[in-house]
């Protein structure tokens, strides 16, 4: 070497320093590696090597982007053997790049066919981006040339797992495991079958037994967390999050998780900067962009929303499913039905025959015997290999819902019996206590308590609660309350059961409280909506559920007002049992606890119509508003203290936000097609007749 070259210093040639840099990385010198390689480049540019190892190093370092530089650098090398393409491939995919992931990974395979690590790199990119078939046969490869590979057995798992080959997938889990009986990451990705098969306790113990062998393992503590959140334990689900996040605080499935259970807590604008956040650090992860734009629709930033569901659609991966619907679904919620009704196409044009969006299309229409969507949920249902449980579910409740539509009552209730069965099998609930815990609230709101406590909260005439079961005609008292000019409906709000809780338990500690606690929530609560329709004179929150502090209500905020909704209690419960709700509706999946659940609340409210203040409270049936709408419209009206309005009677052209299981009906004028209707599915119907003491006609 001349005096000119700057290894010279120690006599080393290029290929010398090389392995002195790998030498130094393998020891854990890193500092040493990094000079070494640098020194090569100032002699070599472009050292493919060198670059390599710097992209690797930088890999280490958690410096993903100047990983990527390097290494891509590096495979401008004339020279660059396929590990180099194999390994930008792999920065890529981490990267959420998957296109270009999938050609580095290509070249590789096709400089280097016997080059194991690339087909399997080829494989894993192929699976997520969707391309399951295609990634089977790359791993397929991989484990007919290394059959002794306890990876390559986990990968090609995974793909099976979506391509709906359950028991394949357990087999080659099992093999893995078998291969290597402490494999962290196989315990975690059975944590997804598991849930898939419905076996979900066996599921969150494989999540916790990778958690044990592996602390640091991300995935396990997001599928704990997914886990958690499908069956709606949200503390639980934010726990594995925030332990994730303790120890890899940029991780971008962790804070696109966070932000999932910011928007359940109904923390949008959190949920928003979180799920900004995570885009920072990855701004092609297609997740993040569909939950940021579910946080956006959440604060009524529809075109926004929009915009972010297009973006995870647009992009590559198995996300755009759900973005679609998503995007459908938000048009149908703004009233858009024409632009709804073309979004479903679009979504079940790029995914035919797709349970999901066939699912999201059934509150959308109105089945015709001879619908060929019919022919397809069925087949769909019956095929090889089963689906996972959770689709199984919703084809189930959709097949229910077009039979009922079509009047066949026998099939419609196959289908509904098996997916409420499915479903209830998904979580815990206990009747006995839930009817054990609405006597205590009885018992606590005694005309004592109610007159001991009155006018201790503060005063105001602005929030209109509306009450009463699910599927009762809550919605429809709302969008005709809500046509009114001075009303603003704010949907089902979980506001005032957030507010409540934090003060204590309810109802155990209500009976210890003093004054100031029932004016402090109330103020809580008026400041939690205060940035809702500022102008608004009425603000009506119609979350079903909030019966259970019906007597609560006039405490916290005097001159606050309450409907009751009613609807006969069969045609309800049918109602109910008939739908797959998004939310924490746990006793609609069992018709005799449903039954229950029904006398229960039917007990409470009876009682609370002893105790109520007779100026704050009314109770509106179903039936007597489709019979007579002027009427009730107008003592609607009244009651809530505004001069009477005709846009009241033309509620279904009130263009607004409905954010509800009701919200296709209510953009109908009203109809009498489903009064009375349970009469013609009593012969499916004995345990929740039993319980109700109905007699079959």
């Amino acid at each position: 070497m001349s005096n000119s070259n700057p290894l010279d210093s120690q006599q080393l040639t290029v290929l010398q320093a090389l392995e002195l840099a790998n030498a130094h990385w393998n020891a854990g010198q890193a500092a040493q590696a990094e000079q070494l390689c640098l020194r090569v480049l100032e002699v070599a540019p472009l050292q493919h090597d060198a670059l390599n190892l710097l992209g690797l190093m930088m890999h280490a370092y958690g410096m993903l982007d100047k990983a990527i530089d390097y290494i891509h650098k590096a495979c401008h090398s004339p020279d660059a053997p396929a590990i180099i393409f194999s390994n930008l491939a792999e920065l890529y995919r981490q990267k959420g790049l998957l296109v270009e992931a999938e050609h580095a990974a290509r070249i590789a395979v096709e400089q280097e066919p016997e080059l194991i690590v690339a087909w399997s790199n080829l494989g894993i990119i192929l699976q997520e981006a969707g391309k399951f078939t295609e990634s089977l046969e790359c791993l397929e490869y991989v484990t007919s040339l290394q059959p002794d590979n306890a990876q390559a057995h986990n990968n090609l798992a995974n793909t099976c797992q979506r391509l709906g080959y359950l028991h394949r997938a357990q087999e080659s889990y099992q093999r893995a495991l078998s291969l290597r009986p402490e494999y962290a990451e196989v315990y975690s990705n059975l944590t997804l079958l598991l849930s898939d098969l419905g076996c979900i306790d066996e599921a969150v113990a494989s999540a916790r037994r990778a958690i044990d062998i592996n602390p640091q393992l991300a995935d396990a503590y997001l599928n704990l967390a997914n886990i958690e959140l499908s069956r709606m334990r949200y503390a639980d689900a934010r726990h594995w999050v925030n332990s994730l996040l303790e120890f890899a605080p940029q991780h971008v499935g962790g804070l696109t998780a966070l932000a999932q259970i910011l928007i359940v807590d109904e923390r949008y604008e959190e949920a928003v900067a979180v799920a900004r956040k995570s885009l920072a650090i990855a701004a092609g992860n297609a997740n993040t962009h569909k939950v940021l734009g579910t946080a956006l629709q959440g604060l009524g930033r529809y075109e926004e929303a929009e915009q972010a569901y297009n973006q995870a659609a647009e992009l590559p991966g198995t996300v755009a499913e759900e973005a679609l619907v998503a995007r459908a679904v938000l048009l149908m919620e703004t009233g858009d039905m024409d632009a709804a009704s073309a979004g479903f196409q679009l979504a079940l044009k790029r995914f035919p025959d797709s349970p999901r969006v066939l699912a999201a299309c059934c509150d959308n229409k109105f089945y015709q015997a001879g619908d060929p969507d019919i022919e397809v949920m069925e087949n769909a249902l019956a095929r090889e290999p089963v689906l996972p449980i959770h689709e199984q579910i919703l084809l189930h409740f959709s097949l229910g819902k077009a039979y009922l539509d079509i009047k066949d009552s026998d099939r419609a209730f196959f289908h509904l019996d098996q997916g409420n069965a499915f479903k209830r099998a998904t979580f815990n609930y206990d009747a006995k206590q839930i009817s054990v815990w609405m006597k205590s609230i009885a018992e606590v709101f005694t005309p004592a308590l109610m007159a001991r406590f009155r006018g201790a909260g503060v005063v105001s005439g602005r929030p209109v609660f509306i009450i009463g079961m699910p599927r009762s005609g809550t919605t429809l008292v709302e969008q005709i309350l809500a046509s009114h000019p001075d009303v603003y409906g704010a949907g089902e709000s979980g506001v005032l059961g957030r507010v409540v809780a934090q003060a204590g338990r309810f109802p155990e500690d209500v009976g210890n409280w003093s004054r100031n606690h029932f004016l402090n929530i109330g103020t809580d609560y008026l400041q939690q909506i205060s940035h809702l329709a500022p102008d608004a004179l009425r603000v009506v929150d119609k979350l079903p559920g909030n019966f259970l502090y019906a007597g609560l209500i006039p405490l916290l905020m005097p001159g606050a007002r309450i409907i009751h909704c009613r609807r006969d209690p069969v045609d309800t419960c049918l109602s109910c049992y008939s739908k797959l709700f998004s939310g924490e509706q746990l006793f609609t999946y069992q018709l005799d606890e449903l039954g229950q659940f029904y006398l229960d609340y039917q007990a409470l409210m009876a009682h609370f119509c002893q105790v109520l203040p007779p100026e704050c409270f009314i109770e509106v049936d179903y039936e007597a508003v489709v019979d007579d709408l002027d009427g009730q419209a107008r003592r609607l009206i009244d009651f809530i203290d505004l001069p009477w309005n005709d846009a009241c009677l033309h509620f279904h052209k009130t263009r607004r936000i409905v954010r509800t299981a009701s919200m296709a009906q209510v953009r109908q004028p009203i109809y009498t097609s489903s009064i009375g209707r349970w009469h013609r599915h009593a012969a499916h119907l004995g345990p929740l007749l039993d319980v109700l003491g109905v007699e079959k006609r």
